[in-house]
């Protein structure tokens, strides 16, 4: 996880709320918890919400000038591309602005480095001018293999890679947005998702040079601070 030595505390709520991806992902969310997490959204200006793919057309009618992210192959990511695609082509139509998709994290520990990026770049088509963002899923992963998902990542055309869905063994780490940093390409920008639950470990990510920020209780830690 962060560094919890490391005190920030320097960057204002708003700040902070702008490039969070207000997140609700849980298998048995209800619309009311969906209209909760949207009105917050609307209500503290994060840069989206990050909800599950069966819920992005009713939120885009009820939402229409919210950014709407959603998640392609979540939360395991071993799906095949095909499968991939299809559910991306069904987003876009559906309304999403910003697509997550989990990497085939089977592929990268087999070392199949081209169908990785062969399966970023098939789901990058499919969402054209939207935003889409890879989860590495770096928990499951080596140091060789996370920087081979920086290369794919990049090579492929995606916008942002990600650490981790939360669903995993562990989530981002400090470290882990350290070597995204060294390995990406200059238009690629990164997001760290998964444990993050405090306003220091917010600051830290973000002061770290992470883009975005996935977490579902920032609201929460910072509207009393607002």
């Amino acid at each position: 996880m962060y560094e919890p030595g490391k005190v920030f505390l320097t960057m204002r709520s708003e700040e902070i709320l702008s490039r969070v991806d207000h997140t609700l992902l849980k298998p048995d969310a209800s619309w009311e918890s969906m209209e909760k997490l949207c009105e917050e959204a609307v209500r503290y200006h994060t840069a989206s919400v990050c909800i599950p793919p069966c819920y992005v057309k009713r939120v885009k009618e009820r939402y229409e000038d919210l950014t709407v992210c959603t998640v392609i192959g979540f939360p395991l990511g071993y799906s095949v591309t095909a499968a991939k695609v299809e559910e991306a082509r069904q987003a876009v139509w559906d309304g999403a602005d910003e697509i997550d998709m989990v990497v085939n994290v089977t592929d990268v520990k087999n070392h199949r480095f081209a169908e990785v990026e062969a399966e970023i770049r098939a789901v990058k088509e499919v969402c054209g001018k939207r935003v889409l963002k890879v989860i590495a899923e770096t928990c499951y992963l080596t140091e060789e293999e996370k920087i081979a998902a920086c290369e794919a990542v990049t090579k492929a055309g995606a916008d942002y890679i990600k650490t981790s869905t939360g669903f995993g063994t562990a989530g981002a780490t400090i470290e882990d947005v350290r070597l995204f940093r060294k390995h990406i390409g200059p238009d690629v920008k990164i997001k760290a998702a998964g444990g993050i639950r405090t306003r220091q470990a917010l600051e830290a990510f973000l002061s770290e040079g992470c883009d975005r920020v996935g977490a579902s209780c920032a609201v929460e830690v910072l509207r009393d601070e607002k």
